[in-house]
């Protein structure tokens, strides 16, 4: 089997990449050369192709970006200083006045409107515990 001819182009860098080896062995630096094409859109227009992009949609993507959007990360944070606010108050002061706007005013602080918003939903959601089971009822004075 015959080998093919290589062409002037390939030819020619052949020589340059010969240069370039022995030079490094030398122990020189080898300069290169920088392509100069236009670019649009980051991609050089001399460069060939190889492969079309396929664009594959996945429904994890979408999830995602509902889990990664600001608003429900909002939401959350502000359920939980609500949450994280309420307990402290009324750890500290059981009876107190202000134990009402704890759970606003923590919901605020983290989670801003949205926050808020998401505190309220949650407590229109949950059913509201009036007393504490384990405790025994008062006796009445007649």
């Amino acid at each position: 089997m015959a080998k093919k001819r290589r062409s002037a182009k390939q030819k020619a860098n052949d020589k340059r990449l010969g240069r370039m080896a022995k030079a490094r062995a030398a122990g020189r630096k080898v300069k290169r050369k920088v392509k100069s094409s236009t670019k649009k859109g980051q991609v050089r227009k001399t460069a060939r192709r190889a492969y079309k992009k396929v664009k594959r949609r996945s429904s994890v993507k979408s999830i995602k970006s509902l889990v990664g959007s600001n608003t429900i990360k909002k939401v959350a944070l502000g359920v939980g200083g609500g949450v994280m606010a309420s307990a402290l108050i009324s750890y500290i002061a059981p009876n107190s006045s202000i134990a009402r706007f704890a759970a606003p005013a923590g919901a605020y602080a983290l989670g801003g409107i949205e926050g808020i918003i998401g505190n309220f939903a949650l407590g229109m959601l949950t059913p509201r515990t009036a007393t504490n089971a384990n405790v025994a009822p008062q006796m009445e004075a007649l």
